[in-house]
């Protein structure tokens, strides 16, 4: 069901303005989780589309959340390698319109199961200046940026240019010369930094449990900050004993870890 959403989404305070209008479908669960927003060109390459998918597997598979814009290409991807429970899809057009039409099971998938955001009202068409529109909320939305294809001058590198301003750290999958122009020149200028290893840069985010029947609710994610223990004492109290006793976690050298 199309809501329009109320609440103060405090990421979104970083945006040139804060949304007027925003409405949603699905699990607003969401916008509590880590965040992630990935975004690229519309024709990857087949080195890109393997990258991009295992990327947002791997970050879901520890709970973090994927932001994307449910376009062609690199988009669909990272909504699909995440998995509909675990993203975010923000479009251009009401969300009484399924567009691009060439993804609209994947977008019915993320309605059923994710969250779709949109700043616009039913029956709105996507036009080119609602895409940079739709651009700057991905951006917002994570906590950083990752671009895994990118030609210059393309969207994509606009959306480097709000993460730029909102100063938001960028990452990019390496390409070979002559290929990702883009996103080979962010690497070259020091403004985003290259991904070389998918499971080294996903462990920031924590680690893969053991059990995927755990919930992931507050105490997953402060978890997987690796906090001391007197820290997880201050906030959650006996629940930490309680966890460790369950072997969901684990207290080594006064920090605390999911199991």
């Amino acid at each position: 069901m199309i809501e329009r959403y109320q609440e103060h989404i405090n990421e979104l305070d970083s945006m040139k303005k804060y949304p007027k209008e925003l409405y949603s479908i699905g699990d607003r669960s969401l916008l509590k989780r880590p965040k992630v927003s990935i975004v690229g060109t519309r024709r990857p390459s087949s080195y890109t589309k393997q990258f991009t998918h295992t990327l947002a597997k791997s970050l879901a598979s520890r709970g973090v959340c994927i932001i994307s814009g449910v376009a062609m290409g690199v988009d669909a991807i990272a909504h699909t390698g995440a998995g509909a429970n675990n993203t975010i899809a923000v479009v251009a057009n009401g969300l009484d319109i399924r567009y691009p039409a060439v993804n609209r099971f994947l977008i019915e998938d993320i309605e059923k199961n994710g969250l779709i955001l949109s700043q616009f009202s039913i029956g709105f068409k996507a036009t080119p200046w609602s895409f940079v529109v739709r651009n700057e909320l991905v951006v917002a939305l994570g906590d950083i940026l990752i671009v895994t294809e990118a030609d210059k001058n393309s969207g994509s590198m606009r959306s480097v240019e709000f993460a730029l301003k909102m100063g938001k750290k960028i990452f990019v999958l390496p390409h070979r010369l002559n290929e990702s122009l883009g996103t080979n020149s962010l690497i070259e200028s020091g403004l985003a930094k290259p991904i070389y290893d998918i499971e080294k840069f996903s462990n920031s985010y924590g680690v893969v449990p053991k059990d995927n029947s755990i919930e992931r609710d507050e105490f997953f994610y402060f978890c997987q900050t690796s906090p001391t223990l007197d820290e997880a004492i201050a906030k959650f109290n006996s629940r930490v004993y309680e966890a460790e006793l369950e072997g969901l976690i684990k207290i080594e050298n006064g920090l605390v870890s999911l199991v």
